[in-house]
């Protein structure tokens, strides 16, 4: 059917994007993702805890918010992994061969994080995925084609790096790679005009990430500063990240790319020092976060980038080993990956029960699929009841909805308060509401005498009382809304009536 590798690659990307587009209406959003969906609400050059470039993303890819729903909200990430499995294929193309290639796009679409992580939900990760591998096919046409010396091509470098830091911070990273590469190969071009040039596209890029944090005294840095102060050796984090790295990896693809390392001297490349590069790229990024994780919890997708040189490596290393296993690895981790993706729209749709408390004071916690279901039939339930109090004059004329975390506010902002029309407020410590502070200057605030409602789902405790008891003149019993799955309630909604505002709340900013 498919006469070259190239097409077998845009074959392989056409029915990877089909799937998950196929799914994703069956999932609905992830906390993450929903929290994203609030940059895009608020444009903004930087925000609390990440660059803005995702915001951006869901504006293109949801037509500036004219079709909003969770397939134009993840086409973003879907259509970004699709053109990362090209570049990686082109970059592969570039060092070895089209047949080594194809190999690197079928790992690409195999791993875990690269194929459904960043490449279905939508996330910074999704937009620096197109960035990360794109500058990584420039720095390979600069280092073993003729292109060198075309200034272009390093001017584009520079660009690349620079849309990759404003989707991630560590897309700076691609420079600390490249330039120790040059350092231990040809430290000249170092100093020459195109790399400066380069260097200089990219920080003309962060300006605005720099001039944002100037504004909010680097509250940024601030805020991620914290989230790795702890001290002493802590070997359990550090397992927790390896262990965390090779399932979002793929099991099978990690084994492949581990085995790509242990041969790396028995592997023919076709440019000198090629191999060399790969690794510059990739271990000492895994190497730094095993370093952050020995001391400090970390995630594991925050390392997922530097894989994806190792993805091209074990391409090539597939494509020269004559042994069957590596094939039989390589399709075994593709159908891995969709085989998960299958199951999860399953388990969350029809699984008869939940994974998490089944304690009635917070039934469902710690339950991952609650995240993805639910949201959209309780908004319909809170819909009939706002409007049902407002008929019977329970609450005064359009009451606010008021939360205390980001989380469930960015599920309660996206299904619940842009359906029913109601403003939603972030009330609580910055650290708990993070964006939500700053969608509450453009909102209007709580004024005094007024109601609101607070909704509480049973997977994220909140005392509604303690934190809000002293701010209004009385609190009514809660009403229960249900999430029912396979028969079984699996999590229930707490409708938290607060009436007579007696002073304004808002967030310390």
């Amino acid at each position: 059917m498919f006469k070259s590798y190239s097409q077998k690659v845009f074959g392989l990307i056409f029915f990877a994007a089909c799937i998950k587009m196929i799914a994703a209406p069956f999932l609905e959003l992830g906390n993450d993702e929903v929290y994203y969906w609030t940059y895009a609400l608020q444009l903004d050059f930087n925000h609390f805890d990440h660059p803005p470039l995702v915001g951006f993303l869901i504006r293109v890819f949801t037509l500036n918010m004219h079709w909003i729903s969770e397939l134009s909200m993840r086409l973003g990430a879907i259509v970004s992994a699709s053109m990362g499995c090209y570049f990686v294929f082109k970059t592969t193309s570039v060092l070895s061969s089209e047949r080594a290639g194809w190999y690197a796009a079928v790992l690409y679409q195999a791993g875990v994080y690269t194929g459904f992580i960043a490449g279905f939900f939508i996330l910074p990760d999704s937009a620096q995925l197109i960035f990360w591998t794109a500058a990584l096919y420039v720095m390979s046409l600069l280092l073993f084609t003729n292109k060198e010396k075309q200034i272009g091509y390093w001017m584009l470098l520079g660009l690349l790096i620079g849309l990759a830091t404003l989707s991630k911070v560590h897309g700076l990273f691609l420079w600390a790679g490249f330039g120790a590469y040059l350092l231990f190969t040809n430290y000249k071009k170092i100093f020459s005009l195109p790399f400066m040039v380069a260097v200089c596209i990219t920080l003309l890029c962060i300006v605005p990430i720099v001039y944002w944090n100037v504004i909010y005294d680097f509250i940024t840095y601030r805020f991620h500063s914290e989230r790795v102060t702890h001290t002493g050796i802590d070997v359990t984090s550090l397992t927790t990240e390896i262990v965390g790295e090779v399932l979002y990896q793929n099991p099978f693809v990690y084994i492949l790319m581990i085995s790509a390392i242990v041969s790396f001297k028995k592997i023919l490349f076709q440019q000198k020092n090629s191999g060399c590069w790969l690794l510059w790229m990739s271990v000492p990024l895994i190497l730094i976060f095993w370093m952050v994780a020995l001391f400090n919890p970390t995630l594991p997708h925050w390392s997922g980038p530097a894989f994806i040189p190792l993805i091209i490596l074990a391409g090539i290393y597939i494509d020269q080993q004559k042994q069957s296993w590596t094939v039989y690895l390589l399709r075994t981790s593709l159908g891995f990956v969709f085989t998960i993706l299958l199951a999860l729209v399953i388990i969350v749709q029809k699984y008869p029960g939940n994974f998490g408390s089944q304690q009635s004071s917070n039934l469902g916690e710690y339950c991952p699929t609650l995240d993805l279901s639910g949201w959209k039939n309780f908004s319909a339930a809170f819909k009939n009841v706002a409007a049902k109090d407002q008929a019977n004059h329970i609450m005064s004329e359009a009451p606010s909805i008021i939360v205390g975390k980001w989380f469930p506010a960015g599920h309660l902002e996206f299904y619940t308060a842009r359906t029913t029309g109601l403003p939603l407020m972030g009330v609580g410590p910055l650290q708990d509401i993070h964006k939500f502070a700053w969608l509450n200057k453009e909102r209007p605030a709580l004024r005094i005498g007024s109601d609101a409602y607070c909704i509480v789902p049973s997977n994220v405790p909140f005392n509604v009382e303690a934190a809000y008891g002293s701010s209004f003149k009385s609190i009514d019993a809660p009403i229960r809304i249900n999430q029912i799955r396979g028969g079984f309630v699996v999590r229930y909604f707490l409708v938290y009536r607060l009436h007579g505002c007696t002073k304004v709340l808002k967030s310390l900013l």
